[in-house]
């Protein structure tokens, strides 16, 4: 109804003149002293008739406003085609459409050329990077002092955000390798932690972890860069006690610190790109992307991804591994 109304709104001027011509014409046999009544069946008959055509009128903009209305919710490139044009001011929209619809998808594919090359040059660079920090760990790791295993720590990070610039570009990137497969939980836990062993050491963080019994579907590499960065933040902000990671229920897996914790108005935000809260604030080297990754990430993956923590007391993060067709063993 309300389309109705927009559409007699948008021919108002059409209807005010017949209205006036009606007025004119009843008006012209009033001061010819005509007989009134010898007029009123042609009026019936021309208001039945021109109700009719306004109504035919009327469903023929709906039809065309309906398709419109669908083709806005498509992107450019799936507009394949416009409704039939009705007049002359159609076919104008329609060429102007058409030329907006080829210069968007010209700017879109030159965007996305720029984009693959973005990705592609710090592929090269992260490669090339990683060579020199091998390097680096093989003459660290032959040296057995405090000093060898802080700089084996510190290295170990620059590795880690290398990663996180890598994984921040194939995010979006059409060629993600995901490979989804069967995989054994305790397994990727076991290889994620085995990298931060020298830091748990040097920092007497305490580790909590038994074996976990559980096998799920998801990607190997894509999981494990999620749980290697939740470590990482656990550690991160961590200065005494312990680390655990365990199941908290069922199909949920938990990674509990007794770090510095997270404040009640920062905690709906973690998530979300950038954000560092007040503990961000505190600690200049938060980028405010590690979380952020791993939440988009866990949604390619098809896992969900929360947090609880308490100012003081510690922070827990859950992976809710049932949201992904799991398989238990």
């Amino acid at each position: 109804m309300n389309l109705f109304f927009k559409y007699l709104k948008t021919n108002k001027t059409t209807i005010v003149f017949i209205i006036l011509f009606i007025f004119i014409f009843l008006l012209s046999f009033e001061l010819y002293h005509l007989p009134i009544m010898a007029v009123i069946y042609p009026f019936i008959i021309s208001f039945v008739l021109g109700f009719i055509l306004l109504l035919i009128s009327f469903f023929k903009e709906k039809k065309k406003h309906e398709a419109l209305e669908y083709t806005s919710k498509l992107s450019t490139a799936m507009i394949e085609s416009l409704p039939e044009s009705t007049g002359f001011l159609d076919d104008d929209y329609k060429l102007i459409i058409n030329q907006i619809k080829q210069n968007a998808l010209t700017e879109q594919q030159i965007e996305y050329e720029k984009f693959k090359d973005l990705v592609e040059y710090y592929t090269v660079w992260a490669h090339q990077i990683k060579t020199p920090i091998s390097s680096m760990k093989l003459t660290l790791g032959n040296m057995d002092t405090d000093e060898a295993r802080r700089l084996s720590a510190d290295l170990f990070r620059v590795e880690q955000y290398v990663e996180m610039v890598l994984t921040y570009l194939r995010l979006d990137s059409e060629s993600s390798d995901y490979v989804f497969r069967k995989e054994n939980l305790n397994s990727l836990v076991k290889s994620s932690i085995k990298k931060f062993i020298n830091e748990f050491i040097s920092r007497k963080i305490t580790l909590v972890y038994e074996p976990i019994e559980y096998s799920f579907i998801t990607d190997e590499k894509w999981f494990s860069f999620v749980v290697e960065q939740l470590i990482s933040n656990a550690l991160k902000y961590t200065n005494e006690g312990s680390i655990s990671i365990y199941m908290s229920s069922k199909n949920v897996l938990c990674i509990e610190d007794t770090g510095i914790g997270i404040d009640k108005e920062d905690l709906p935000r973690i998530f979300e790109k950038g954000y560092t809260g007040k503990i961000g604030r505190l600690e200049h080297a938060s980028t405010g992307l590690g979380l952020y990754l791993c939440k988009r990430t866990c949604d390619n993956l098809g896992i969900g991804i929360s947090a609880a923590s308490t100012p003081s007391v510690g922070t827990k993060i859950f992976l809710d591994l049932s949201q992904y067709n799991k398989i238990k063993e």
